[in-house]
């Protein structure tokens, strides 16, 4: 007698058709990994995982020293797309978020980034590790993000992480900085296994002279970069200029010893992600923000030992991106896990939880 298919037999033509408009974010429950447990979204489906989520923030200060309690924790994360607002899965994840919550969420970035109060008062390490294991997330990155003076994020958020946990920290220094090899050497030894680069935020294009030189010196310390890469379509016309994806070629191209993280995997310039990653062996693709038909092309087109799941949190809780990638691996088990966990695991050096 012939044995009935495995699910992750099936041919893709077979697999459920899953629903990708909710609500709110509770509505993922009506997905067959998900559940609400104590109000919040959770996952319930013991053989996902394990996940690893390799693009979370913290609330980012500026002015000095971050004004936000980094260990309180609150009851509710207060993130940039709202938890009760309607999400679709299949659009690019900032479209989701409505005209006045893209303003709340630029007033909350810009004008109360030297402040204590607003949205961000919840982007804490208490509520970012809670958010995570909810969403069956075993180990979470940090990337902040720093100006040349009066910002400490790199140095604050790798002292947070630096008893273990399961939080890291990338690091952070701007190409201006007047003494930046110095700053990356203590970032360094500090844990940090890389450097955060943002074109938009830093306001220098990954081309620049300086920035190339950034570059050169972190690959001599040994030192990873994640690129935000690619325009999102609501940061500016002179945002999204800085962060065309063909000014990225030439800092990977020239730097083929260092490994280069796209963040977004290109975001709204998808398709030249897509092809640097092809390109050259040093790029890798993380996730966040792409909407379910961007991470089901890089799922089929990308190197699948070069892909990782990341959410940009507190722009977005992190089941909105596993959500996705769920969905983009569907009867294939080898490319789920490598995208949630294996490819992070062996790039960041991280231990397998116990089951």
């Amino acid at each position: 007698m012939t044995e009935p298919k495995r699910c992750d037999q099936m041919p893709a033509a077979t697999m459920p058709d899953h629903p990708t408009r909710f609500e709110t974010l509770l509505g993922l429950s009506a997905l067959p990994w998900f559940d609400v447990r104590d109000g919040r979204i959770a996952m319930v489906d013991p053989d996902v995982g394990p996940i690893a989520d390799v693009h979370t923030h913290l609330a980012l200060g500026y002015l000095g020293s971050p004004r936000v309690d980094l260990e309180r924790e609150h009851p509710l994360t207060c993130t940039y797309l709202p938890q009760g607002a309607p999400l679709d899965l299949d659009l690019y994840a900032n479209r989701n978020i409505s005209p006045a919550d893209t303003q709340a969420m630029k007033r909350d970035l810009v004008l109360r980034a030297a402040t204590s109060g607003g949205l961000r008062a919840t982007h804490t390490r208490p509520n970012l590790e809670r958010d995570l294991t909810d969403t069956g997330v075993a180990h979470g990155v940090l990337l902040p993000i720093d100006f040349p003076f009066l910002s400490r994020n790199a140095e604050t958020w790798l002292g947070l992480v630096r008893g273990g946990g399961m939080l890291s920290s990338f690091g952070s220094v701007h190409p201006y900085h007047p003494r930046a090899r110095a700053h990356l050497e203590r970032q360094r030894d500090l844990g940090a296994r890389g450097i955060k680069f943002h074109p938009n935020v830093q306001m220098v294009a990954p081309d620049h002279p300086k920035a190339l030189a950034l570059f050169r010196m972190a690959g001599e310390l040994g030192l990873m970069v994640f690129f935000h890469a690619g325009p999102v379509g609501i940061a500016g016309e002179a945002a999204d200029r800085r962060c065309r994806m063909r000014l990225y070629e030439r800092a990977v191209a020239d730097h083929p010893g260092t490994t280069f993280i796209l963040g977004h995997s290109g975001a709204l310039e998808l398709d030249v992600g897509l092809e640097l990653a092809e390109k050259y062996p040093n790029v890798w693709l993380e996730i966040a923000s792409q909407s379910l038909a961007g991470v089901r092309e890089i799922v089929e087109k990308a190197p699948r030992d070069r892909i990782m799941h990341g959410s940009d949190w507190p722009f977005y809780h992190p089941a909105m991106s596993v959500a996705k990638a769920l969905i983009a691996t569907e009867g294939d088990p080898e490319a789920r896990h490598a995208l949630l966990w294996a490819n992070a695991a062996r790039l960041f050096g991280l231990a397998t939880p116990p089951a």
